[in-house]
């Protein structure tokens, strides 16, 4: 993520994470079950700010669309 971030330009305002076990995404209850198409339990597609370690903002998709949690949403929250 770190990675990613520094090919993006995000600057040192934005901390990329990841979630490699998905503890994160079970304690927000955004877990998917997505076995009945091999691929098992993942995150839903979701975006969100936080500040201070507080939930500002979360930007959810509904399963296969890509609306809500887009760059451009996000962008305009900030």
């Amino acid at each position: 993520m770190k990675a990613w971030g520094l090919d993006q330009g995000v600057g040192e305002d934005i901390i990329m994470l990841a979630d490699g076990n998905g503890d994160f995404t079970r304690a927000m209850g955004l877990e998917n079950d997505s076995s009945r198409f091999g691929m098992g339990r993942r995150s839903r597609r979701y975006a969100a700010i936080f500040a201070d370690g507080v939930l500002q903002a979360l930007f959810l998709d509904e399963p296969g669309k890509f609306d809500k949690s887009s760059a451009e949403q996000v962008l305009a929250a900030l």
